[in-house]
């Protein structure tokens, strides 16, 4: 029964090329990756692909072979497995939590080098056009658009705060914005405003723009959002 299934196993050569055309998807990802300086460029993205895909073949012959109809049992655990690596591209950094496109790009890449392993040529050179067409494309129109939030710190400095609170209130409240830890200190014959908020690179120019004039100093800084 053994040499049976060992009739209908792949051979070497189409092996070979499910190998290479997830390594060859694997570093068209990761070029993008490495030429933006992330984590996980090149190196890591065809190992990703071409463990994803081996695997997945694995799985398949090994049941062949062994005449287990579960033959899915390796491949399903690609996607928990996978996990671990993702998480340790996520890193918070000055009151941003950065990586979660890295990390996404990995969890594709795996499901990339998935259907590589099993033969679909062209169902993963599509996925790859579209993951590249995510990490290229949209940062350009999300850059235009200005849709990129951060979690910032606002300090306004003032002779008086009695007229400027309202004003700040009704200028976030306007821009649909939520203040988080409002609060307003007197330190020598200055008002000081502070404040913390989720903004748009847009919403931080809308803010600046009706905010400033003379005699008012306005401050933002990125900050660490506080845990709950």
């Amino acid at each position: 029964m053994i040499a049976d299934a060992a009739l209908h196993m792949l051979p070497l050569s189409s092996i070979t090329y499910r190998l290479l055309w997830a390594a060859l998807l694997g570093s068209i990802i990761g070029i993008e990756r490495s030429v933006r300086k992330r984590p996980a460029g090149m190196r890591t993205s065809l190992c990703v692909c071409v463990g994803a895909a081996l695997f997945t073949i694995l799985s398949s012959e090994i049941a062949k072979a062994t005449g287990d109809a579960s033959t899915t049992r390796i491949a399903s655990n690609i996607v928990q497995g996978i996990g671990f690596l993702g998480a340790g591209v996520i890193l918070r950094e000055r009151g941003s939590v950065v990586g979660m496109t890295t990390a996404s790009a990995i969890f594709a890449e795996a499901a990339i080098g998935m259907g590589a392993g099993g033969g679909l040529y062209r169902v993963s050179g599509v996925a790859t056009a579209i993951v590249l067409f995510a990490l290229t494309g949209l940062i350009y129109l999300e850059n235009a658009l200005k849709l990129k939030c951060r979690y910032m710190l606002f300090r306004v400095t003032t002779d008086s705060a009695i007229d400027l609170v309202p004003e700040v209130h009704r200028i976030f409240k306007d821009q649909n914005i939520k203040l988080d830890n409002f609060q307003v200190n007197i330190t020598g014959a200055k008002h000081i405003i502070q404040f913390d908020a989720d903004v748009t690179q847009r919403q931080q120019g809308n803010i600046l723009a009706a905010i400033t004039r003379p005699g008012l100093s306005l401050e933002m800084l990125p900050v660490e959002r506080q845990s709950e």
